[in-house]
């Protein structure tokens, strides 16, 4: 059961959230649009893996078309890796997407498991949108998205056996974030997250790291932010993997598409560098 969708004020609660909203809602960016329709699963995040250099040979006429099938392969299969530490799910539990974008790995999840899934997002625009492909899909009974804020969600206390973010994180106060998920949480549930952030042990952020951040309109947290507020909110990792590595030939292959925003080269130089790390956090509520 969930709670009526609070009003606009409640939910933006700050002049930075509302500028966020309004870059979100303001968003069409054909690296989300056209990688979406390929198969109708729309992410708002990066991919891993070795991309298939076939992909750049062959016609020039079907090149691109080539690349962006491959890069939304890449896409998919971040989120499989994600769901894959889910843990385990039955149809009859319940999981949250903070930060749901357009809904594909809420999509992914609930085929997956065959469990319920709300999604939250500050942009109006995305929660539109995803409702719209949940009712497409027929799944719009189990696949709810809502305008709400993941600090403040108002969902149950211990209502959750798993909450996920992917690349979300860096618009939000972390140790406010990880109490709210804690208190959604059941006992022993689990926490995954997928995210960028700066190599603090290299001090202060890069310029490509403040680069990424003016681009995206976040604020990129150091690694260290993430274990600190965990452990704070009762929140135990059992698994950290540096995804780095895997996922630069997804930028590698992007900065050759049609639908480079500008953006790759920082992300390459950040990760190559070494002051931008991209790590899956793994986390059990004790």
């Amino acid at each position: 059961m969930t709670t009526s969708a609070p009003a606009s004020a409640q939910v933006l609660r700050t002049a930075f959230q509302q500028s966020v909203a309004d870059y979100w809602n303001a968003e069409k960016d054909p690296v989300n649009l056209r990688l979406g329709e390929v198969d109708g699963l729309y992410h708002h995040h990066y991919g891993l893996g070795e991309y298939d250099t076939s992909v750049l040979e062959g016609p020039e006429n079907t090149r691109e078309v080539r690349i962006i099938e491959e890069m939304h392969r890449l896409e998919t299969q971040q989120a499989r890796v994600l769901i894959d530490r889910l843990g385990d799910v039955g149809s009859e539990d319940r999981l949250l997407d903070a930060g749901s974008g357009r809904g594909g790995t809420s999509f992914m999840v609930n085929k997956r498991f065959g469990c319920s899934v709300d999604g939250v997002s500050i942009s109006q625009t995305q929660v539109d949108f995803a409702n719209q492909q949940a009712q497409k899909r027929q799944v719009a009974d189990k696949v709810r998205f809502h305008f709400r804020n993941m600090l403040h969600t108002e969902f149950e206390t211990g209502s959750r056996r798993s909450i996920w973010t992917n690349e979300t994180t860096m618009y939000v106060d972390l140790f406010e974030l990880y109490a709210e998920f804690s208190r959604m949480l059941e006992n022993g549930g689990r926490y995954v997250c997928i995210t960028g952030c700066s190599n603090d042990v290299m001090g202060l952020r890069s310029k490509a790291v403040s680069r990424i951040d003016e681009h995206y309109t976040c604020n990129i947290h150091p690694r260290s932010e993430y274990f600190r507020a965990l452990a704070a909110n009762g929140l135990v990792p059992i698994d950290v993997v540096d995804l780095t590595a895997d996922t630069i030939p997804y930028w590698e292959l992007r900065a050759k598409s049609s639908v480079a925003t500008g953006i790759e080269e920082p992300f390459l130089t950040a990760y190559k560098e070494g002051s931008f790390h991209y790590l899956m956090i793994v986390a059990d509520k004790i």
